[in-house]
């Protein structure tokens, strides 16, 4: 199938072309009929599978300039609101329609100002609800309402600001959902907002043969000096390493810079300018490893990632899969890397139940050497008071020699 097919305006399909665009994902040929026909939709489908592209042409071919906001997206994230903006901008560019991201972390003030002429508005729920309380937005005239990344909205507890929001808009109007998985929550919130809709699903475009899991059984102590040595040694494209807190994620990219490692950081602590810098940098390759969390990494698209490491196994299953789909995708390869320890145990447990058909394989530690730790009276499994910089011999082999300053 080709995007001619679907029956898009010229100025879409031109600037489908300028991205570069030559065939539909599989979420976009279920998915964009049904858009185009009005129909409300609910579409299972991986971050990266082009579900922007499929809510985007229905947003694109139905919104007029000069009439008020008549589409709205909802998005967990800050980058996510960015992401797709800068998307619709492109795939609407003929049109000239007037996006605009509303989330927090940012001036509300130009916000405000904004909101004043926008068509379309994509948001994190948090600040679009501010928006509504203060009266500077109104979606009366909102004929579309997608939910991205539905599943994870429920994760970070917006499901009812997302409520909230959805009293305000009309009721006649035009509803998609867009989920990766497909929680009973997500399911009950589609029945309660959604009119007939029509369920599509995209398969994982993760190629499996393609995908080579592994993990090793390390002390915690020594996890550093592991993720260093791989890091230092593993021939990789780009890398995302995850870590489930933003003191973890610090943590590590500290020490790894302390060792020589280029690296860049990402969470929710960090202001909105320095989060699109560290976007800007990783994207461009100019560093090939970004130190993260799940709420900053989740949504984002990111091409060649060849390598992930679990620093920390995800406390959800599906977190564990939403880690390790951002790799092996276009018929590329991809490998995952688990450092696991005592506390990992039970996470580890849980995947490979509740997705029996992963294959990790166990591979043995090697002789790892001296690492240089930089750490805030903190050390993984142990504390030291009084100095903020100490030598960590860790070696497989045996256990953890005694901390040294230096």
């Amino acid at each position: 199938m080709k995007f001619e097919d679907f029956n898009l305006s010229s100025c879409l399909l031109t600037a489908i072309e300028k991205e570069e665009i030559t065939e539909p994902t599989q979420i976009q040929e279920l998915s964009i009929p049904h858009i185009l026909n009005g129909k409300d939709v609910f579409g299972e489908s991986a971050t990266g599978s082009g579900k922007t592209l499929a809510f985007g042409s229905g947003i694109v071919e139905s919104v007029l300039p000069n009439k008020g906001i008549q589409a709205l997206v909802l998005v967990p994230t800050r980058e996510l609101a960015e992401q797709v903006k800068n998307s619709l901008v492109k795939f609407s560019v003929k049109n000239r329609l007037r996006i605009i991201a509303v989330y927090g972390g940012v001036s509300i003030d130009y916000q405000i100002t904004a909101l004043r002429k926008a068509e379309v508005v994509v948001a994190t729920p948090g600040r679009l609800l501010d928006h509504i309380n203060r009266g500077t937005v109104n979606l009366f005239r909102v004929t579309m309402l997608v939910l991205d990344e539905a599943d994870r909205m429920l994760d970070m507890g917006f499901i009812d600001d997302v409520e909230k929001i959805i009293s305000r808009c009309p009721k006649k109007r035009q509803t998609s959902f867009f989920s990766a998985t497909l929680p009973p929550q997500i399911r009950q919130l589609a029945k309660r907002h959604m009119n007939n809709y029509v369920m599509v699903s995209a398969r994982n475009l993760v190629d499996p043969a393609k995908l080579r899991q592994v993990y090793y059984n390390i002390r915690r102590n020594m996890k550093l000096a592991l993720l260093i040595h791989l890091l230092k040694n593993e021939k990789s494209g780009l890398v995302m390493v995850f870590c489930n807190t933003r003191r973890n994620t610090d943590f590590v990219v500290k020490n790894l810079k302390a060792n020589k490692v280029n690296a860049v950081a990402i969470h929710g602590g960090f202001t909105q300018s320095k989060r699109s810098k560290t976007m800007s940098m990783f994207n461009g390759a100019r560093v090939q490893i970004l130190v993260c969390t799940d709420v900053a990494a989740r949504g984002l698209h990111i091409d060649n990632v060849s390598h992930i490491y679990n620093y920390e196994l995800p406390k959800y299953s599906k977190d564990y899969i939403h880690r390790i789909g951002r790799t092996a995708r276009a018929g590329e390869e991809g490998k995952v890397i688990n450092l696991l320890s005592d506390t990992d145990f039970d996470a580890f447990t849980r995947i490979l139940s509740d997705y029996s058909s992963t294959k990790v394989t166990e591979i043995k530690t090697p002789f790892l050497k001296k690492v240089f730790i930089r750490d805030n009276k903190r050390s993984f499994g142990r504390r030291q008071a009084g100095g903020s910089r100490r030598w960590n011999n860790l070696q497989s082999q045996n256990p953890p020699r005694r901390n040294h300053r230096r």
